[in-house]
This record gives structure tokens, C-alpha cells and sequence, in this order.
């Protein structure tokens, strides 16, 4: 009996603690977006697998905060404070003018770009290799990359001349892309003209000015709000017969080249970051990454409706033809 009583002591003195036992409270992480839930659904699934794959779930051991701009990006700030308020662990951004707005907000709780356009030029940051405040995470090679789609634009259409800069005036950002075509135009024997949009409302006005100013082509610079709308930029490209070129989903939605990044795949990579950061890691050791593939999009059935041919080299080298 006293063997007995002994172990249903120890059982009881075992069972009732674990019983007792909170669960581990969940990691507050924040997310800071221009746009709307909608339009970002592919980026947040792609971050979302990258979690899933670390063993982080929302609502159990993961709980996420977002914000969303809905494409006014003076919200940004008034969010961002928001979002601060709650004492995140970690708070996440899309874009150069959500970042700008989270570091504006706070020096301390660390932030993970899930994309920005030009993190070093835009003077987000001061080294990709060493973050020397409390911000890390994915930047593209904006300037770099509207380089490429304009000289992409020229080798399907070597006749080209008068080129329409698409750029959304709110975003930063757009300085250091504009300076990088501007300068590569010269070379190219082409003329760009700027037209601004700070809103979708804006691309009417903005195109009906370009068909003004005879635009053979349109270049769409990387941003959150036009990044959002490629079909209504597209459809008007093609209303107006000029060839376009944009981001990669650009030439998926209409555009005649698209060409850049696959966003949900950057998304997916951020949760490296953010499992870093939520286990101890310090901002300063994690270097700003940058992504090392790019995918060219041709719309044939754009370039038929404009009577083009698209150049059989450029063909082979897309990722997808859009027939």
C-alpha cells in the first residue's frame, strides 16, 4: 500500500503541473503594407509557407498585426505609430515608403523589409552587409532592373525613340531609378519624358498626356500602387498602341514585357529573417539580401495587337510566353 500510495503521489505531483502549465505566449509580429489585403494575398501566402516551414502558425505560436495603407501612403505614419503601440517583437514592410514610415516610428523594435525598391539608395540603410540600425531583410535592384526593361523594350522594337517614364511621385524611390534610365537612355538614342501618378485615379490623365506627347513605349517604374493595378496600366498601353514594359506580373496582366522578381518567393525568403530575429538574433548580423532571379514575361497577343514581331532570341530567353 505504501508502494501504491508512493506512485499516486508521484503521479498526482507530475500530472497536476503539467495540467497547470501555460502555454508559451505567441510572438507579436507586425506587418505594414501600402496597399490592400487583396492585392498583397500571394505575397502573404508566400510569407506564410516560409513560417509554416520553420514552425511558426498564426494563431498558435505566431500572432501577425497587419496594417494596410489601402493605397494611401499618407496613412503610412499614423500605422506605423499604430502598430508600434502594440510592442511587436518584429514588424514587417512592404515598399521603400512603408519602411520609411516604421523607421521614422521607432529605432528599437527591429524591422524586416519584405521588398523594398532600393533599401541603399534610397538611404533606408547605409550597408547591405552590415545593418548598422534596426532595419534588414530583402531589397530589390530597382535602378537595375528599369534598365533592363528599357533596353528589352528597344530590342523588340529598335525603332523606337520617345519613351513615357511611368513613376508614382510619392515614392522616394523613384530618384535613383529614373537617374539610372535617364542615363542609359542616352546610349540608347532615346528620349524619356515623365509622367507622375500618385494615384490609379491618375493613369487616365497620365496616358491621355503621353498620347499627347507621341510615346512610343511606356516604362513602368517598380512601386506598391502601381505595382497593384498592371491589367488598368496595360489596358491602357494598348488603348493607346504603345509598347509597355513593367514588373514581372506586369506581362502576365496585359503589358507587352514583364520582367523582375517573384514577389511571394521574397516573402517566403523574409521568414528566415523574421526566425532569426524572433530566436535572439541581432539586426546588425543579419546583411540585407537581395534576390538573385529574374523572370522575363513576353505577351505575344499584346505584340500581335500592336503588329509586332517579337524577336526569336528574346523568345527563347523568356520564362513564360504569354500566347
Amino acid at each position: 500500500m505504501r508502494r501504491r500510495e508512493l506512485l499516486l503521489g508521484l503521479g498526482g505531483a507530475l500530472w497536476f503541473p503539467l495540467g497547470a502549465r501555460a502555454q508559451p505566449e505567441a510572438a507579436l509580429v507586425g506587418f505594414l503594407g501600402t496597399e490592400s489585403a487583396a492585392e498583397y494575398a500571394a505575397n502573404i501566402n508566400g510569407l506564410r509557407a516560409g513560417l509554416r516551414e520553420r514552425g511558426y502558425v498564426e494563431g498558435k505560436n505566431l500572432k501577425m498585426e497587419y496594417r494596410w495603407a489601402e493605397g494611401h501612403n499618407e496613412r503610412l505614419a499614423a500605422l506605423a505609430a499604430e502598430l508600434v503601440r502594440l510592442k511587436p517583437r518584429v514588424i514587417v514592410t512592404h515598399g521603400t515608403p512603408g519602411t520609411l514610415a516604421v523607421k521614422n516610428a521607432t529605432s528599437t523594435i527591429p524591422i524586416v523589409m519584405a521588398s523594398s525598391g532600393d533599401a541603399l539608395g534610397s538611404g533606408l540603410i547605409s550597408s547591405l552587409s552590415q545593418p548598422s540600425g534596426n532595419i534588414t531583410g530583402m531589397t530589390l535592384m530597382l535602378p537595375e532592373l528599369s534598365v533592363k526593361r528599357l533596353q528589352l523594350l528597344k530590342e523588340i522594337s529598335p525603332r523606337i525613340r520617345r519613351i513615357g517614364s511611368l513613376f508614382n511621385p510619392v515614392n522616394p524611390a523613384y530618384k535613383t531609378d529614373i537617374a539610372a534610365t535617364d542615363e542609359v537612355a542616352k546610349s540608347l538614342r532615346l528620349e524619356i519624358l515623365r509622367f507622375a501618378a500618385g494615384t490609379p485615379q491618375d493613369f487616365e490623365a497620365a496616358f491621355a498626356a503621353m498620347a499627347k506627347a507621341r510615346i512610343d513605349a511606356v516604362l513602368v517604374h517598380q512601386d506598391g500602387m502601381l505595382n497593384a493595378h498592371p491589367k488598368v496600366i496595360a489596358d491602357l498601353a494598348r488603348k493607346h498602341r504603345m509598347l509597355s514594359g513593367g514588373f514581372e506580373d506586369f506581362g502576365e496582366a496585359g503589358g507587352l514585357i514583364g520582367y523582375g522578381v517573384n514577389f511571394p518567393q521574397m516573402y517566403r525568403r523574409t521568414a528566415a529573417f523574421l526566425d532569426k530575429l524572433l530566436k535572439g538574433a541581432k539586426v546588425r548580423d543579419l546583411p540585407v539580401e537581395q534576390p538573385l532571379e529574374f523572370n522575363l514575361v513576353v505577351n505575344l497577343k499584346t505584340a500581335s495587337a500592336l503588329g509586332l514581331k517579337v524577336p526569336a532570341a528574346l523568345l527563347q530567353r523568356a520564362e513564360r510566353v504569354i500566347q
